[in-house]
């Protein structure tokens, strides 16, 4: 039992240090301002914040909805997505049926999305699954499903910084440095620090960026797809080349090995379009606005996706060997083996190669700068509603962005994509597919928590029940469904890259991921009270008659 007590008192220790007690009084310091007397957070955190701002000290009407659907979309890096996805999609036996699952991953995933809007409507909170989740399932959950929000982004921005690094250096020529792991780990942080810095100085420049980013990427994939398709019908494509046939967006004859291991990427093509809903209150509309923005965002990701995928099909076909998508050489970029057989040899042909290279870039800059805005909002969403310590609620005085939070996120994403790239490419490798665990997580919480919220309005028309009731059902259930089938699959010890104890690493890693949580919640609990006795953010529902959130009665 020594260990035990031992194990208690350096966590005391370290409780201690965070929540350090003053004199006389119980902790306080993830009490939220509305709370506690006096007001103490008010005089941190929201001294210096014009009266203009909202109540967290974010800038209201900042976004327009467009500029919401450019960040929700923006933040799946489309370009890159696809491109690192489709060679999979092939490979695991789909073939030109890997349009379909580009498309039947669409339908949960809009569901979902459904849900977003719903819940949004009824309480614009830039916490989004965090404070959904404690509304209708309680403190605890609520703040596990904040954790496992800003876990699935740090694990994301370590990949998204990789990829910054090597496309920025392929951009420059460097072939050589590009394969060299310090070069792109260096390049990739200079972006990271850039970027963070872009995002604390104020939501309209980072709008601003996205629109850019996001211009040009869909620029390039646009143009990629009207030659692609232009070269099929006119004949110049090659032998290997097919025409498209209606038969591609049907699912059918594939074996249920294939369909599980198809299922799985093209779920997780669509991840981030819920980065829009994460900027609500800086919106114009914030009830109505990034609700739309969210179900716009995939109907654009959708297009696009299926658009492109038919395009690289029917021009390089499903082959195993040279520009074929079935090839596992080049199933890492399947865009980057097509750019000089799409475009030639010729001058046409290396300007559209450097671009191909640019929109890639571009996608992971992009996708960076929309991983790290949602996240500092969510954790100074926890701790403006006394979840987390108070400094994360600190927001500049000028810019009306989030500081601590911001700059934080930066130094944990730029630390652990050091120590994974030091411990080796293959954990590298495998902790960014483990961010997949974590978005069944994430989806599933937040349409089941909609169904829950919602549920005394659900027949009080057609509407209700199913855009809040029977849609978002299907849609948390069948992220739940894929969750567990994630992890049976990565378990396999042939799954990933690496095994850990015989178990494949992904599932270790996402599992590990996720319940790291627990103690981390335990660690602020003490000095969270309010937040976990449900006095801060209380248990909540939109009654019968209503259309915002109210809290339950007890």
């Amino acid at each position: 039992m020594r260990h035990i007590a031992l194990f208690a008192d350096r966590a005391h220790a370290l409780r201690s240090r965070i929540f350090p007690p003053r004199p006389g009084k119980t902790p306080e310091h993830c009490t939220p301002p509305h709370h506690r007397p006096g007001g103490e957070m008010t005089e941190v955190v929201a001294h210096a914040v014009p009266p203009s701002a909202t109540s967290k000290g974010l800038r209201p009407g900042a976004l327009s909805m467009v500029s919401s659907v450019v960040i929700g979309t923006a933040s799946t890096a489309p370009a890159y997505s696809i491109a690192a996805t489709l060679g999979l999609l092939v490979i695991a036996g789909t073939g030109f049926q890997a349009a379909s699952f580009v498309l039947f991953a669409f339908v949960p995933v809009m569901f979902v999305a459904l849900a977003f809007r719903e819940l949004n409507s009824a309480e614009p909170d830039c916490g989004t699954n965090f404070t959904w989740a404690t509304r209708a399932f309680g403190s605890k959950v609520g703040w596990m499903s904040g954790w496992v929000v800003t876990i699935a982004q740090l694990l994301a921005m370590t990949s998204q910084s990789a990829i910054s690094g090597k496309y920025t250096l392929l951009l420059f020529g460097a072939k050589d440095l590009a394969d060299n792991k310090f070069a792109t780990m260096g390049v990739g942080l200079a972006w990271l620090v850039l970027l963070c810095w872009i995002c604390y100085r104020g939501i309209e420049v980072s709008a601003r960026l996205q629109w850019v980013l996001l211009a040009v990427e869909l620029t390039v994939l646009v143009i990629f797809s009207v030659v692609a398709l232009y070269r099929v019908f006119d004949g110049s494509a090659g032998p290997q080349a097919s025409a498209p046939q209606l038969s591609w967006l049907l699912p059918t004859g594939i074996g249920a090995g294939a369909f599980i291991a198809a299922t799985l990427p093209a779920v997780f093509l669509y991840w981030g379009w819920d980065s829009s809903v994460s900027v609500n209150e800086e919106s114009a509309d914030p009830r109505r606005g990034p609700g739309k923005a969210a179900v716009l965002s995939t109907v654009l990701l959708v297009l696009n996706y299926v658009i492109v995928t038919i395009a690289a099909l029917a021009f390089a076909g499903i082959g195993a060997a040279g520009i074929g998508l079935g090839n596992p050489d080049n199933s890492d970029d399947v865009l980057a083996g097509l750019g000089s057989a799409v475009f030639g040899e010729g001058s046409f042909g290396k300007v559209m190669g450097v671009l191909l290279i640019v929109s890639v870039l571009t996608s992971a800059a992009a996708s960076s700068q929309a991983t790290i805005m949602p996240c500092a909002r969510t954790t100074l969403s926890m701790a403006s509603h006394g979840a987390l310590p108070e400094v994360f609620a600190k927001v500049h005085p000028r810019y009306l962005t989030p500081t601590v939070s911001t700059w934080t996120f930066g130094i944990v994403s730029f630390a652990l994509y050091v120590l994974l790239s030091l411990l080796s490419d293959d954990v590298l490798s495998d902790s960014v597919s483990a961010v997949g665990l974590t978005i069944g997580v994430e989806y599933a919480m937040t349409a089941l928590a909609c169904v829950w919220i919602f549920r005394k309005t659900l027949l009080g028309s057609v509407r209700n029940f199913f855009m809040r009731g029977v849609f978002p059902l299907i849609g948390g259930l069948f992220f739940a469904l894929v969750l567990v089938l994630a992890v049976i699959y990565y378990a396999q010890p042939d799954s990933g890259e690496t095994t850990i104890f015989g178990i494949g690493g992904v599932a270790v890693i996402g599992v590990l991921a996720i319940v790291i949580g627990v103690p981390l919640m335990a660690i602020v609990y003490r000095g969270c009270r309010d937040f976990f006795a449900g006095r801060s953010l209380p248990r909540g529902s939109v009654p019968t008659d209503g259309d915002s959130i109210v809290a339950d009665r007890v």
